[in-house]
């Protein structure tokens, strides 16, 4: 009797291994569609700003992944704000630019305002260093770290070499912010992105 107790015991622990197996299969397929789902709210957004700035939409993508994990509510530490971490003094760059009128900063928690400058923000950063092999590296370190931190990285050849500029980045979070956004940036060109299906738009 107590040998046939222990089997049925047996069974009742391989039985509830396996539900709580289930449970986890369940909670991480869940997950996994959430995180799709999210990464993707924005898309036609993006889309529409890579258009209106001739930029890889994946790179844009990619920015707010590392920025903000798409939160248009995010809030950096000196003031940097939403989706792609805009800050005011940029946001009115932008506006001058682009001959738009002033509005509050709270208007940058709107996510297709707060794309539309980040993209066009990117694009400026990435004609700055069009002198460069590869100006990508320089234009993200700038977004980054600012444009005196890139000064002072581009020293000798690392002032056109792009793996030479790599080598003297001195921070290690930006060096990590860059292979972050790279590695990000080619998962996302793995998308169909069909701009063509999509309206144009503006943020106004």
């Amino acid at each position: 009797m107590r040998r046939k107790h222990r089997k049925n015991l047996t069974q009742k622990q391989k039985l509830l291994y396996f539900i709580g197996l289930l449970l986890v299969i369940d909670l991480i397929a869940g997950i996994i569609l959430w995180n799709r789902g999210t990464e993707s709210r924005f898309d036609p957004q993006i889309l529409n700003a890579a258009r209106q700035y001739d930029i890889d939409p994946a790179l844009v993508k990619a920015v707010i992944w590392q920025e903000s994990r798409f939160k248009p509510d995010a809030v950096g530490t000196v003031g940097e704000i939403g989706l792609m971490q805009i800050r005011p003094l940029t946001a009115q760059e932008w506006r001058t630019d682009n001959k738009i009128a002033s509005f509050p900063d709270n208007h940058l928690f709107d996510p297709q305002t707060n794309i539309f400058i980040g993209a066009w923000y990117l694009k400026k950063m990435l004609k700055r260093y069009s002198n460069t092999d590869d100006p990508l590296p320089y234009a993200l370190c700038d977004y980054n770290a600012g444009r005196r931190k890139v000064l002072e990285w581009c020293i000798g050849s690392a002032s056109t070499n792009s793996a030479k500029f790599m080598e003297q980045i001195t921070y290690p979070t930006t060096k990590k912010y860059v292979q972050n956004v790279r590695e990000k940036t080619k998962y996302y060109s793995r998308k169909s992105w069909k701009r063509s299906s999509l309206p144009g738009g503006s943020v106004f």
